[in-house]
């Protein structure tokens, strides 16, 4: 049953954008099926829509200018009458909380991150009289985890992310996260349990974990190898195939997790570990446990343990104080640790974190030099390591089926090519395989031949 608008009885509209990390994607595909289940009409044509909600991320400037721009864009609309109201939710909210609507006065609604499972309530209030205008999150939210089950997924329905923690207990000085989204705080394992089993039920055959520390799982409740406890409870479940893990800080791998990846049958040879840079000095401005020594060594472990695990990891690059040497010497271990991904972010001086009053700020352009650079040097990695695996019979989780019309023809869409991935290839942050003569549908497992690549994609042969 739907719910109407009380002047023309016609079904309220809700166009939904959601922005910024995976971790909002789950808070977005929860907003959307409570939005359903409550009887508003989802309109994914937000020009149409009566109410517009914009899942923000607040995370670093970029993402708050994205934000901003969203906004902008559709307040224009609102002024144009093309929508009646519009409501921020997500990280910025949580972070500059009734700030915004000084910033932005012709918002109708600020719903903060624990306010999340209010959002249908908030929509019916917008057309009373008197609608509030601000939802903050109730005083226990930092004490608890919320429930991410009966999702409405926004991603194709054969893979999904499953999120078993909250927040952040560590204290690097260039991050805005435990400000956000408080303490460090996992997911019951039943709870984790329960969304898992119902994903796979709709559909699901590939989990991604996420977090904003997955290894640190569990540490909160007095248990040290808490994820291996995940992995364990996640491959009961038959029709899970793949089990992607992500955000796994190097001082969070621990030999028994090493060995749990490596006896799975189900979680993927895929690893992903943020060192954030590799100068020992560097390292500790930013507040990061880790060493050099240390982080080469756990490189060496793994590898000697999964040979063929596809290692991604992020830096940054212009941090306050880095020297040219300092940054060489980055750029040094990536030619050495040769990572199968590698994504480099400029610094960003966040208010409210340490590193913002640090001195020996790097200016833009040779931040930007230095980002290039490094990017530059991964690349040719990457295009090695692609020419490496030439003529290898790989497995390819299909993700999008051709597309026969003319159209494709016209983008040059060689007809029968499907799009898919093997391990080493994570949803919507890695490369991909463009896989010929495949028709399979997506979700299918299909055997492929590697006959050459473009650029960091696969191009590949169905057996």
């Amino acid at each position: 049953m739907s719910i109407t608008n009380k002047n023309n009885q016609t079904p309220i509209a809700v166009g939904f954008v959601a922005l910024g990390c995976p971790k909002n994607i789950v808070d977005s595909e929860k907003m959307l099926a409570l939005i359903a289940q409550a009887g508003f009409v989802i309109d994914y044509d937000i020009d149409n829509a009566d109410v517009v909600v914009i899942n923000t991320c607040g995370f670093i400037k970029p993402a708050v200018d994205e934000a901003a721009e969203v906004i902008n864009q559709t307040l224009a609309k609102k002024r144009k009458g093309k929508i009646k109201k519009v409501i921020i939710a997500g990280c910025l909210p949580e972070r500059f909380k009734e700030k915004l609507l000084e910033q932005f006065p012709k918002i109708d609604a600020v719903v903060c991150l624990g306010a999340r499972d209010n959002i249908a309530n908030v929509i019916e209030n917008l057309f009373s009289e008197n609608p509030a205008k601000f939802y903050a999150s109730p005083a226990d939210w930092l004490n608890k985890t919320q429930s991410d089950t009966d999702r409405l997924l926004i991603n194709p329905s054969h893979w999904a992310y499953l999120r078993i923690s909250e927040g952040c207990d560590r204290t690097c000085s260039f991050c805005t996260i435990p400000s956000i989204k408080g303490k460090f705080r996992s997911k019951p394992l039943n709870d984790i349990a329960l969304e898992a089993n119902q994903l796979a039920k709709s559909g699901v055959v590939e989990l991604s974990i996420i977090a904003q520390d997955s290894a640190n799982y569990g540490r909160d409740l007095g248990e040290k190898n808490g994820l291996v406890k995940v992995i364990s409870e996640l491959e009961k479940i038959d029709k899970l195939k793949w089990i992607r893990l992500m955000y796994l800080n190097p001082s969070g791998i621990t030999d028994e997790l090493i060995e749990a990846i490596a006896k799975s049958k189900k979680v993927v040879h895929y690893i992903d570990m943020p060192i954030q840079h590799i100068n020992d000095e560097i390292l500790k401005k930013m507040h990061r446990p880790d060493t050099k020594r240390q982080i080469a060594a756990l490189i060496d472990k793994i590898r000697q343990n999964i040979p063929d695990v596809a290692l991604r990891t992020t830096v940054i690059a212009g941090f306050p104080g880095e020297t040219q040497e300092q940054f060489d010497e980055l750029v040094e271990f990536a030619k050495w640790a040769r990572f199968d991904a590698l994504g480099c972010f400029t610094f960003w001086p966040e208010a409210g974190t340490k590193a913002a009053e640090l001195p020996g700020r790097i200016p833009h352009n040779i931040k930007e030099d230095r980002r290039e650079q490094l990017m530059l040097v991964q690349q040719q990695i990457a295009f090695e390591k692609n020419q490496a695996i030439l003529g290898q019979v790989i497995e390819c989780l299909i993700d999008v089926q051709p597309r026969l019309d003319a159209e494709s023809r016209r983008e040059n869409h060689p007809e029968g090519q499907s799009v898919g991935r093997f391990y080493g290839q994570g949803p919507h942050i890695d490369s991909v395989c463009f896989i010929n003569n495949c028709t399979d549908l997506p979700g299918s497992f299909v055997k492929a031949k590697i006959a050459g690549f473009k650029d960091y994609d696969l191009l590949a042969e169905k057996i």
